[in-house]
């Protein structure tokens, strides 16, 4: 049988809840930063730099090679079960891609004197995260789909790749 190609969809699920745990606590510690004089070294600020330069790592490198997808094959794919199912890592790349862009503009409309900006921007990659970690449901996936229903890819896959591929009782990934 041949190996599927594809990504265990527990490996972003996993990123996403890793994800959404710092990015609630960077909601919550950049707060007081709304009202208060841009100051480049608050935490709050800090993890959001942080946590954008993640997203690029992901959206750059693919979701398979972003800390939390090394990670994940490394140390908790191996305790697990194999999937019933593999999926294309091009919405997961995508997904990575827009959590850059809600953070990278959080950070850089704090540096333009919008305080508010930090934690704003912090709380709406939030949600996405949750949704993810908590129902599966991710949203920048959900936004790829739109765009590739139209043949735009973004260079992440070929036309026609399927999105999710079975696996047989015999595969290991």
């Amino acid at each position: 049988m041949n190996k599927p190609t594809g990504i265990d969809p527990r490996g972003p699920r996993f990123g996403a809840t890793i994800t959404a745990v710092l990015l609630l606590v960077d909601v919550f510690i950049s707060i007081p930063l709304a009202t208060a004089p841009i100051n480049v070294e608050a935490h709050g600020y800090v993890l959001l730099v942080v946590l954008s330069g993640i997203f690029l790592w992901g959206a750059v490198g693919g979701v398979q090679q972003s800390p939390y997808g090394l990670f994940f094959a490394k140390f908790i794919r191996p305790r697990l079960k194999a999937p019933t199912f593999v999926e294309s890592p091009a919405g997961p790349t995508f997904s990575q891609a827009v959590g850059f862009i809600v953070t990278i503009t959080g950070v850089l409309l704090y540096l333009a004197d919008v305080p508010a900006a930090v934690p704003v921007a912090a709380a709406i990659a939030f949600v996405a995260a949750f949704l993810n970690s908590a129902f599966g449901y991710c949203l920048g996936c959900e936004i790829y789909l739109l765009f590739a229903k139209r043949g735009i890819t973004f260079g992440l896959e070929k036309a026609g790749t399927p999105r999710t591929t079975p696996v047989g009782s015999d595969h290991t990934i």
